[in-house]
């Protein structure tokens, strides 16, 4: 069992009657109900709240958290995407999900613009499993494919995946990079394309695998402190 905070700036469930209609609890309700069927600890977290959702003592109990955004990016508070950043370099796991590529944990922690191109015309994707042999793709066939989905295409201003683990097509003629795996510090970070809010694809059964298997791979393993700070230190050697 991993515990796992969902984050959700929880926006366009509120103002557009589509998205609430697909998602009436919210994106994030979804997403925590899916983990918990899994056997996972969730709770969410979303913008509106105190802090974000996101205080000190619910970090402490966070092994990975989940962001979704797209319309409020510049709302986070900077105080907690250093937080947030900080607690992924001493090992807590982040997925980052859609269009949170945009997202200031996301650019805070690849050093990035993380753009790309886009295109919102309900076009077909096939999403390919490209690195079959890694955990996230668990249970899963050769591809996942929507029939309506947002198109994002190359170029994607990330640095290069340490592995990369989906690569979409869409039906436009596009690809993208669509799961990739970071290390950062001792924390472990995946991005995963899918998810568009008018699209009900947070409700798949694939794609909650992919959920699931992405927070068991990036909950929190052992290691070295990554994160000591400044230190002045003695010679481990005779000099």
């Amino acid at each position: 069992m991993v515990s796992v905070t969902v984050w959700n700036e929880y926006v366009h469930e509120r103002d557009d009657e589509e998205v609430a209609e697909i998602y009436p609890e919210g994106i994030h309700t979804t997403i925590a109900d899916a983990l918990a069927e899994r056997g996972h600890e969730t709770r969410t977290a979303t913008l509106q709240e105190p802090e974000h959702g996101l205080t000190e003592a619910v970090l402490d109990e966070t092994e990975v958290l989940t962001w979704w955004g797209h319309a409020a990016h510049d709302e986070v508070d900077d105080e907690i995407v250093e937080r947030v950043a900080e607690r992924v370099q001493n090992g807590m796991g982040l997925l980052v999900l859609h269009s949170a590529h945009a997202s200031k944990p996301f650019k805070r922690l690849l050093g990035t613009p993380c753009d790309l191109t886009w295109r919102e015309a309900g076009e077909r994707e096939r999403c390919w499993v490209v690195d079959p042999g890694h955990p996230i793709t668990d249970g899963l066939g050769d591809s996942l494919v929507f029939e309506e989905a947002e198109m994002y295409g190359e170029p994607f201003g990330v640095p290069e995946p340490d592995r990369l683990v989906f690569t979409s097509w869409f039906e436009g003629g596009e690809v993208f990079r669509s799961g990739c795996c970071y290390r950062r510090g001792r924390g472990r970070l995946f991005y995963f394309r899918p998810g568009h809010e008018t699209y009900p694809i947070y409700h798949r059964d694939d794609v909650q695998r992919v959920l699931g298997n992405a927070v068991e791979w990036a909950a929190p393993t052992e290691g070295a402190d990554a994160h000591a700070g400044n230190r002045n230190v003695d010679p481990r050697e005779s000099l």
